[in-house]
């Protein structure tokens, strides 16, 4: 049975005290209840050691933002998998929209950065979306589908399973405009349906498939509540304890 992910991307945002304050604050809010979802932190790279010493491995897991597409050598200022490996995190953040736009990364790059996280323990965090003039030209399930395909589908059924999904609706982040849950659930099920022609229902039913846009405390109830959504990829909602913590109880 697939698992509820609440993760949060803290992006490029706390300094290391500052990131190691809400480690602790999330860390002692989540140590009286049993949430109903694993908890994940998307801390910047230098964190990563101290916020996993920090935390309680069996509440809270860490992830890494990204990780380089080379396994070691002469790449100044990239960080491999095999060095996120060794830091205790268990997860890497892949493919983010910010990571498309902003550093040009392509479905080839993505490919072969999921590739060397897998190949070092890592579990995939890979995400896909559409930005707003893909959704208006109504192409915005084929724009999904293509990046799925030529990063993810290369994979064995076995290797494919240790994959999270994270769907981004770029388009709905920043804009002024919102995705409704109808929408958020119509593309999770398309996503799943893909992962079903591909793998077979057992892969797609195991499939974790997590929401990325701008999911905060007063939508995530609603957002969690439907079929194909299995919890949420949260960015700025996820920098306060409190908040965060309200969307990690929604389930």
């Amino acid at each position: 049975m697939r698992k509820n992910i609440v993760a949060g991307n803290w992006k490029m945002n706390k300094t290391l005290s500052e990131g190691l304050e809400l480690a602790k604050d999330v860390n002692s809010r989540v140590s009286g209840i049993n949430p109903n979802c694993e908890i994940v932190l998307g801390t910047p790279f230098i964190h990563i050691t101290e916020v996993v010493k920090t935390v309680d491995s069996k509440k809270i897991s860490v992830a890494a933002q990204n990780c380089a597409d080379k396994v070691s050598g002469a790449y100044t200022g990239e960080v491999s998998a095999s060095m996120i490996q060794s830091t205790g995190a268990k997860y890497v953040i892949l493919g983010h929209s910010e990571r498309r736009a902003y550093y040009g990364e392509t479905a080839t790059t993505l490919k072969d950065k999921t590739d060397l996280a897998l190949e070092n323990g890592l579990l995939p965090i890979f995400c896909i979306g559409e930005v707003l003039s893909e959704r208006e030209a109504n192409s915005h399930f084929d724009v999904v589908k293509e990046q799925i395909s030529e990063s993810l589908f290369h994979l064995s059924a076995d290797a494919f399973g240790k994959i999270v999904l994270a769907y981004e609706p770029v388009w709905a982040i920043g804009t002024g405009k919102t995705a409704s849950s109808d929408q958020a659930q119509e593309m999770h099920a398309f996503i799943r349906s893909l992962v079903v022609e591909k793998y077979g229902k057992e892969v797609a039913d195991n499939t974790s498939i997590l929401y990325g846009g701008s999911c905060n405390a007063g939508n995530a109830k609603e957002l969690f509540a439907n079929a194909d959504v299995d919890g949420g990829l949260i960015g700025g909602a996820s920098l306060k304890a409190e908040d965060f913590l309200a969307i990690i109880t929604a389930f």
